[in-house]
């Protein structure tokens, strides 16, 4: 008796605790791709996925570090919900400024806004920059 109290007390206890674990908000989906400027790569950057909340979007923003011209959220930030975004993409030339005001260089470009109606998978999607 005292075996089958232990086995459901820990049952119970990993029950609880994944759903706990689980609860954190929508369900959050991974965006990967590249990113191009003038036909170049980004060398650095970041990306972010801003829920459209005009269009009832709602939930937490996703976002992503720019890398040689590859993002992905799933390898480093934060993944995002489905439907209508609003994207932020900043970009730089990845060549640490001397003086330390900014470790990913000089911007290549002001921040450019665009719009995206991701799905409620994970996804890739490019964007090439003018």
């Amino acid at each position: 008796m005292k075996r089958k109290s232990t086995i459901i007390a820990l049952t119970l206890a990993s029950v609880l605790l994944g759903a706990r674990c689980g609860s954190g908000g929508p369900a959050q989906h991974h965006v990967s791709g590249q990113v191009t400027f003038h036909g170049e790569p980004v060398p650095a950057g970041v990306i972010r996925f801003l829920p459209d909340t005009a269009q009832g979007n709602q939930g937490p923003a996703g976002y992503a570090p720019i890398e040689g011209g590859r993002y992905n959220t799933a390898r480093s930030g934060r993944g995002t919900v489905g439907g209508p975004h609003a994207v932020v993409i900043s970009g730089y030339d990845g060549q640490p400024d001397p003086s330390g005001e900014s470790a990913h260089g000089a911007p290549l470009f002001a921040d450019h806004h665009t719009t995206a109606d991701l799905p409620t998978t994970t996804t890739t999607l490019d964007f090439h920059l003018p």
